[in-house]
């Protein structure tokens, strides 16, 4: 691109460039700046045409080839100075063309603020942009821009908050799902698997109809080996008032977190299959630099360079960890064993087929969804050949 254009200046930004913006820069010659931290209002003054001597979190490229890193800019608060997304969706995309499994089509997701409380040591935002404080828009600001949307959008059947844990903050969750019921939407959000019955009657009262939870594990240990701060009991009895009120979990799972082995698989496993969220998404442990869990792979020798990679070239996600007693073959394998053994049970087979037989939508859903677990175990079984090399 500099070939055609030498005036061209390239930037960077995310998770990467944000906890090793020097290393960024160095590696990548033909990089000019990288804005580090939480780059909203950094990558504006690029923008708007300021000098890059000025601009507070910006690291960058001098003309004579030094690197220069400008003073940290300090973390955003107010968070209702930032711009509503929705109206850029509107100008755009066409938001048909976008499909998760999970959520009604088509969907819009917001953020309703950054950061999150807890302090699971493989999750990559919290540890590297977002903080462990949970930074949030007013009520009122979420609220208007659910109302504009619904006007804007008519076509859309859910809306989606990726806020990290929208539940870290029950009070504020409550009222914004008051808001959310007068104006008659469908919604749900990330949530953690311990947000009382109450709070749940009054989100379903109010619109909501499922809740993605990172369960993780079904092995107390391990949960206490990442930081997850959740009893297993706990989450049990979270999952059964749900089920009871009618609100719909996607539950993701991680194999091979710190602590893995075939015992635990198995119990993880069994686990998933007990309390039985209505679907679930299986990943592999994704030791991401700046994490705690990175440190830890690198200072344990979990991680090696042959394994180093996160994808593979057809960025299918591979297992990048392994432990004395478990190997990368056997964890990116147990995966598929997962899927496998959740999803391809009697009661599971009628619960789906039931849906199908009853909703229209549901139907082209899980047809959809069946298309691409086809081609994800596909994908798996190239990817796992690159593994065993």
């Amino acid at each position: 691109m500099k070939a055609e254009n030498p005036d061209l200046k390239i930037g960077m930004i995310g998770a990467k460039v944000a906890v090793d913006a020097d290393g960024s820069l160095k590696t990548g010659e033909v990089i000019d700046f990288v804005a580090r931290n939480e780059f909203d209002f950094t990558i504006k003054e690029v923008a708007d045409g300021h000098s890059w001597s000025s601009i507070k979190g910006l690291s960058y490229r001098t003309e004579a080839g030094a690197i220069v890193h400008n003073e940290d800019r300090a973390i955003l608060h107010d968070m209702d100075s930032l711009p509503w997304v929705t109206p850029i969706y509107q100008r755009d995309l066409k938001i048909e063309n976008y499909f998760i499994g999970y959520l009604k089509h088509p969907y819009i997701s917001i953020y309703s603020g950054r950061g999150c409380k807890s302090r699971c040591t493989f999750c990559l935002w919290p540890q590297t942009v977002g903080g462990h404080v949970y930074r949030t828009r007013s009520v009122e600001n979420v609220v208007e821009e659910i109302a504009w949307s619904k006007k804007a959008f008519p076509q859309v059947k859910e809306f989606f908050f990726d806020d990290d844990t929208f539940t870290d903050d029950l009070p504020r969750a409550e009222a914004i799902a008051k808001g959310l019921g007068k104006l008659g939407v469908t919604w749900s959000c990330n949530a953690k698997a311990n947000v009382p019955r109450k709070s749940l009657e009054v989100f379903k009262e109010n619109g909501l109809r499922l809740l993605l939870v990172g369960y993780e594990s079904g092995n107390q240990q391990i949960l206490y080996n990442i930081k997850k701060g959740m009893r297993i009991e706990v989450a049990e009895r979270f999952t059964k008032d749900c089920h009871d009120l009618g609100i719909a979990i996607h539950g993701t799972f991680i194999m091979g977190l710190p602590g893995e082995s075939e015992e635990t698989i198995r119990e993880t496993i069994e686990w998933a299959r007990k309390i039985n969220p209505h679907t679930i998404q299986v990943s592999l442990a994704a030791p991401y630099p700046g994490t705690f869990l990175y440190k830890q792979a690198i200072e344990n020798g979990w991680l090696d360079a042959e394994h180093a990679e996160l994808v593979d070239d057809n960025g299918v996600q591979i297992a990048p960890l392994h432990y004395p007693n478990l190997s990368h073959e056997r964890i990116f394998e147990n995966v598929e064993t997962f899927y496998k053994a959740f999803y391809f049970r009697p009661k599971k087979i009628a619960s789906i087929v039931g849906e199908m037989l009853t909703s229209p939508d549901m139907m082209k859903r899980r047809l959809r969804e069946g298309v691409e677990f086809r081609e994800f175990l596909k994908d798996r079984k190239g990817a796992g050949a690159t593994v065993d090399a």
